[in-house]
């Protein structure tokens, strides 16, 4: 699946345009190398998404290509 498109069925980003245009900027790393848009996601990678001084760090646990709110979050487990 499309990193933007994942981070938007997630709901990490509530849309794609600014899931588009924070990988643009170079602000989304996957397994510590910065991705674009298009980069292929799959279970087991991590992500990182920088939120002006903040941090957001995810593991994939699940790839679906839609899913409800409330079981958005079990795409996905926060790292500290």
């Amino acid at each position: 699946m499309r990193l933007d498109k994942y981070l938007k069925v997630s709901r990490l980003i509530k849309r794609r345009t600014v899931a588009n245009e924070a990988c643009d900027a170079g602000r989304v790393t996957v397994n510590g190398k910065v991705a674009k848009a298009g980069t292929t996601v799959k279970e087991g990678d991590r992500i990182e998404i920088q939120f002006g001084t903040n941090v957001l760090r995810a593991e994939v646990l699940l790839i679906a290509d839609t899913t409800r709110k409330e079981e958005a979050k079990e795409m996905y487990r926060l790292l500290p």
